[in-house]
């Protein structure tokens, strides 16, 4: 029976899309590019009058080309640009020169040589709830909504840009109710299940297209006449007793919190082949990108931005309240978001490597060569290609040459609240991610944080000589954050510390109804 059902939706789905389909004059527009990731990856080289770059090291330590993970070789410049000096040389004292003079400096720095320029124009966004409905999380009820946001491409219809996300927000708590967004793959949770009249009404239905299809199953439908082909799934156990070790997306909702799960790829494809595509190609009408031109990090944080402007229509959530999380490149994603988007009010990072927390100058696993080369470089601006340059009409630059790294990037966020998270390598949170880099850059941007009145992580400033503190050992006392889990490549096990780390920040006490 499974295959009539597959037929079935096929044929609904089918008929959808042959209503939605319009014919477009694409001779009325730019024509739309296509190129392969190393096509683009070599367009941006010839504008960038770039004729080679050094390869990236490679992860695997047995290869003759391996990363290096020797702590004496990874810093060849250890002083880090001043994130309280201007490019004048005038030393930042105030909170007013922060915001006035040295934050707007770093932030364009960061557009023009790393992460690229948002247009001053870009599309609107209309969402449409395709489906709400009312479920239980574990033991929480919820209702839940897959969102649908329309990009207007009326300007460029040869390029059709929809995000996706689901919503979904605890029924048994006084709201409005904070939120963590999440860059992720969106998937509504177990669905709410028909009533047995409903049921019977889907089922005589179901049978009827069936024989219509194949008139032999009416025989076989008169031999099992109380079979139904479609059933009630099991729902929840309300006596089972609880897991030991909740999603944390249970743990959000049963601390009074909602999630969201934005799916990144609806906005900018994760590849340079997509990079005339998605949000930057349809503002792009299909061209390819200049040198400071946003890559596929900006892309998803302005589709993070998007949603947190449907938060701003929903009376159920706390929009003072949103926060934004991240794991790998979608953490390097929510840093971005955060360190740009300042209505967010909290960020959890990761294991977000280089492009994300880890300093750009060190020279310990992952490298500025490996996003430069054509698997990465898409997250980037392509002037990024400039600082792993071996040859061209500039001469040669490394990752010494940026006039920005990542601790000005944290120190973006401040003061809001900020959670910097790693696992170990022994689980699978590889070397390659350079956990020391990334700690020596928080500790740095602390003296943002402090200027700003708000807590560091309790140390001192010195970067160079600050020791990581034990696996499992947090510095949690002030809006700025740091934990090593002792899982893998993930920051779950960190929920359970990050969200009364947040309440606490965020002044956020769940009330039930």
């Amino acid at each position: 029976m499974k295959k009539y059902l597959i037929l079935f939706l096929s044929i609904c789905i089918t008929t959808a899309i042959n209503a939605q389909t319009t014919t477009i004059d694409s001779s009325k527009y730019p024509r739309l590019n296509s190129f392969t990731a190393q096509q683009d990856h070599a367009l941006m080289m010839k504008q960038l009058g770039i004729t080679a770059l050094r390869p990236g090291p490679s992860g695997n330590p047995a290869d003759a080309n391996h990363a290096n993970e020797d702590e004496s070789l990874a810093n060849p410049c250890p002083l880090l640009p001043d994130a309280l000096t201007t490019k004048k040389g005038k030393k930042v004292t105030t909170a007013d020169q922060w915001w006035k003079e040295r934050r707007p400096e770093i932030a364009a720095d960061f557009e023009t040589a790393m992460y690229g320029k948002i247009p001053a124009k870009t599309p609107q966004v209309t969402w449409t709830a395709k489906i709400t409905d009312y479920e239980f999380v574990g033991r929480t009820p919820v209702i839940a909504k897959q969102l649908i946001g329309h990009v207007d491409n009326s300007d460029y219809p040869l390029i059709d840009v929809n995000i996706n996300m689901v919503l979904v927000l605890p029924m048994n708590v006084k709201g409005p109710v904070p939120v963590l967004m999440m860059f992720g793959f969106p998937a509504l949770p177990s669905p709410a299940q028909p009533s047995p009249a409903d049921m019977e009404k889907l089922n005589a239905t179901f049978k009827e297209l069936m024989i219509k299809q194949n008139p032999e199953l009416k025989s076989v439908f008169d031999r099992y006449p109380a079979y139904s082909p479609v059933t009630r799934l099991a729902g929840p156990n309300f006596f089972a007793p609880p897991p030991t070790d909740p999603s944390p997306t249970e743990q959000l909702l049963a601390a009074g919190w909602g999630y969201c799960v934005l799916e990144p790829n609806s906005v900018q494809a994760d590849n340079g082949a997509g990079l005339t595509r998605g949000i930057i190609g349809l503002v792009n009408k299909g061209q390819p990108r200049k040198p400071d031109d946003w890559g596929a990090l900006r892309a998803w944080g302005w589709g993070a931005s998007r949603a947190l402007d449907y938060f701003e229509t929903d009376s159920l959530i706390n929009t003072k309240k949103v926060g934004i999380e991240g794991v790998s490149r979608y953490g390097k994603a929510a840093l971005v978001t955060m360190a740009f988007d300042q209505r967010f009010a909290v960020v959890l990072v990761g294991s977000s490597g280089k492009g994300g927390a880890t300093l750009h100058r060190r020279t310990f696993g992952e490298a500025v060569e490996s996003l430069a080369g054509s698997g990465e470089y898409h997250w980037m601006a392509g002037n990024y290609l400039k600082y792993a340059t071996a040859a061209s009409s500039f001469g040669s630059k490394t990752g010494c040459d940026l006039p920005v790294d990542s601790h000005e990037l944290i120190a973006l966020c401040a003061p809001r609240p900020t959670f910097i998270s790693y696992g170990i390598p022994e689980k699978g949170d590889a070397k390659w991610l350079d956990q020391m880099g990334s700690y020596k850059a928080t500790i740095a941007a602390g003296t943002v944080f402090k200027l700003l009145g708000a807590k560091d992580l309790g140390v001192s400033n010195d970067y160079n000589t600050e020791k990581m503190p034990p696996v499992l050992t947090g510095l949690l006392d002030g809006q700025l954050a740091w934990r090593q889990h002792d899982g893998g490549h993930t920051d779950a096990p960190n929920f359970s510390t990050f969200i009364p780390w947040a309440n606490r920040e965020l002044k956020y006490e769940k009330v039930a109804k």
